[in-house]
């Protein structure tokens, strides 16, 4: 059975920060916690469903591995196997919806720390595109990638205040980053919480502001990336780099950098999973009486027996010759099609030869061959 996408399944997007991801599972599980839905075996699927989702995408490294291999990357049969998904139980997901404090927090019962302006915004994401050879993806590879981003100021240390000073306390929201409405009306009193439009949220306001930044507390730069690539990813697997994408606004933390895999297109070989396939043409006179050719492959020329008799479209397999498995158990083979080449241009000595050679019984295919009958009676006309 197809397992749905876990970001699907949350409704966020796959650069959701950690407190969207929790705001989409504090929702769901809300909505199909098995107390509120006694007896309804759907709701409760739903709510184990969303609890999966959450204890991977919640998990630095889980996430990491499912944004690059999909659920075989965080398969309780290890990294890279096939199957269906993390070890999951009920119990499971009830212990963490409880000492994750989301039951409490829901109804305001949960931390009353400081509001948006006692968290520091966190940086956006950066996604880059690393093209890769075949034989890069074979074997694996390092690779060093430039990167612009946004780089926390140096001067400033990302405050944004000139050295020496520092951000102030908003005035406007008490250094909540939010404010707050409150409105009558004959069915009681209602809240309306919103971004504090003073400081956007942030809780700080900046008076005067660093020289490098100009008060933003981040500064662009190019930067060097140097990430190795496993063996065995193809086109459209992500890799995660925590950490390394824009830092955040007013001294946040960074974003992550994610990098889509892209392969380039090879001359000789065609890719099929870790099999990968070479065309191979031979002359009628090396199909029919064997040869012992040479053939590229990803790690150089290797030698290939054609045995006797080799019909054009057989394919002949070496092994261990294709790309490395992404769970690291082994190589694919490189699979070698044999078409049998038909010369364009002939001289009139090798047309005379072939047409010598088209009369004799054995050339022509099987449904050419003679039958029982015409034998009998070439025997009594020669």
């Amino acid at each position: 059975m197809t397992q749905r996408d876990y970001y699907e399944i949350l409704g966020i997007s796959r650069d959701a920060t950690d407190d969207e991801i929790k705001k989409a599972y504090r929702k769901l599980a809300m909505q199909y916690h098995p107390d509120r839905n006694t007896g309804d075996s759907g709701a409760e699927e739903k709510f184990k469903e969303a609890s999966e989702a959450y204890e991977v995408l919640r998990d630095a490294q889980k996430r990491q591995r499912y944004n690059a291999y999909g659920h075989a990357g965080v398969s309780s049969s290890g990294f890279g196997a096939g199957g269906g998904g993390i070890d999951f139980d009920l119990s499971d997901a009830l212990r963490t919806f409880m000492s994750e404090g989301i039951f409490g927090d829901f109804f305001g019962m949960g931390n009353k720390g400081g509001g948006r302006g006692s968290q520091r915004q966190q940086g956006s994401d950066l996604k880059v595109r690393v093209a890769l050879t075949l034989e890069e993806v074979a074997r694996g590879v390092t690779k060093k990638i430039k990167l612009k981003k946004l780089l926390r100021c140096d001067e400033c240390e990302g405050t944004g205040a000139r050295s020496g000073s520092s951000p102030a306390t908003c005035n406007h929201c008490s250094g909540t980053g939010e404010v707050r409405n409150v409105s009558r009306s004959i069915f009681g009193q209602f809240i309306n919480v919103s971004t504090c439009p003073h400081c956007n949220g942030e809780g700080q306001i900046v008076k005067d502001a660093c020289r490098k930044c100009k008060g933003g507390g981040r500064v662009k730069d190019d930067t060097t990336l140097t990430v190795d690539i496993p063996a065995g990813v193809s086109t459209g697997n992500y890799l995660t780099v925590r950490n390394e994408g824009n830092a955040g606004p007013n001294g946040g933390p960074p974003g992550d950098c994610i990098i889509l895999i892209e392969e380039k297109q090879h001359k000789n070989f065609e890719r099929h999973g870790d099999d990968i396939l070479y065309d191979l043409p031979l002359s009628f006179p090396q199909a029919t009486l064997g040869d012992t050719v040479e053939v590229p492959t990803l790690e150089g020329r290797a030698a290939l027996e054609i045995s006797p008799a080799t019909q054009s479209g057989k394919i002949l397999r070496m092994r261990g010759k294709g790309v490395s498995k992404l769970n690291g158990h082994g190589n694919g083979d490189q699979l070698v099609r044999i078409l049998v080449w038909t010369p364009t241009k002939l001289s009139s000595y090798e047309r005379d030869l072939l047409k010598k050679l088209a009369k004799a019984e054995n050339i022509r295919p099987p449904q050419y061959a003679k039958s029982i009958l015409d034998k009998i009676k070439d025997a009594f006309t020669h």
